[in-house]
This record gives C-alpha cells, sequence and structure tokens, in this order.
C-alpha cells in the first residue's frame, strides 16, 4: 500500500502542492506570525511555495489576511520577505 501524500494549497500561486514543497507560516496562540521550517509547531498554518513571486501575489491578493482572517501588519510581510531571500541564498 502506498503512503498518502499530505497536500496543501499555495495562497499566493493556489496550486496544490505536497508539504515538504511549502513553506508553512504559523500563527501562534500569541498573535504572531513565523515561518515553520519544521512543520510541527502549534498554531494554524498557511502555506505559500518557496519563490518570491507567490509571496509577492499573497501580499497583492490578501492571501495571508483571509487564511487568519485578520489584518495583517507590514512587518510581518517584511519578516517573511527576509527570510524568502534566506532560503533562496541557500
Amino acid at each position: 500500500m502506498t503512503k498518502k501524500i499530505p497536500m496543501r494549497q499555495c495562497i499566493g500561486c493556489g496550486q496544490m502542492k505536497s508539504k515538504k514543497e511549502l513553506l508553512r507560516i504559523v500563527k501562534t496562540a500569541e498573535g504572531d506570525m513565523v515561518p515553520d521550517t519544521t512543520g510541527r509547531k502549534n498554531g494554524r498554518g498557511a502555506y505559500l511555495c518557496f519563490s518570491e513571486e507567490c509571496l509577492q501575489k499573497a501580499i497583492r491578493t490578501k492571501g495571508l489576511e483571509r487564511s487568519f482572517q485578520m489584518k495583517i501588519p507590514a512587518e510581518v510581510y517584511e519578516g517573511l520577505e527576509k527570510e524568502f531571500e534566506k532560503i533562496n541564498d541557500k
């Protein structure tokens, strides 16, 4: 029997991909938004492709705001952009 691969939708491009192919962004109990590289942190999660393009699309279409049903401060987006630069430099 084959193992089921969990699929998630990117809030930027809307494509369905396996969890391993996406970055999870978590809203913690304290209301902080942090990238979850392990995929195991507690809290509500939204998923993004590892591309700068998808992040920009999610910002334009307010994908994070819809996912978490709240206004997202600019600092959160700036932090995510820095995180994406780190990831893409590797």
